[in-house]
């Protein structure tokens, strides 16, 4: 059985070469305006994402 990627959730994800999974923070779109810079750019950095392998298989094949 052939199975997709999902490609809607392989768009919002970054793999690195070691595997590890990174996603952007949420909530950086806008309301950003009363917050200190500080806080903007500690919104900016990703987070990783744990994974298991079967999960990893099923949404990020073709990554």
């Amino acid at each position: 059985m052939n199975t997709k990627t999902n490609k809607s959730f392989a768009k919002r994800v970054r793999v690195t070469k070691t595997g590890k999974v990174l996603l952007r923070k949420p909530g950086i779109n806008h309301f950003n305006a009363k917050e200190s810079r500080s806080s903007q750019l500690i919104k900016k950095s990703r987070i990783e994402l744990t994974m298991t392998p079967k999960a990893k298989q099923r949404f990020l094949l073709g990554v």
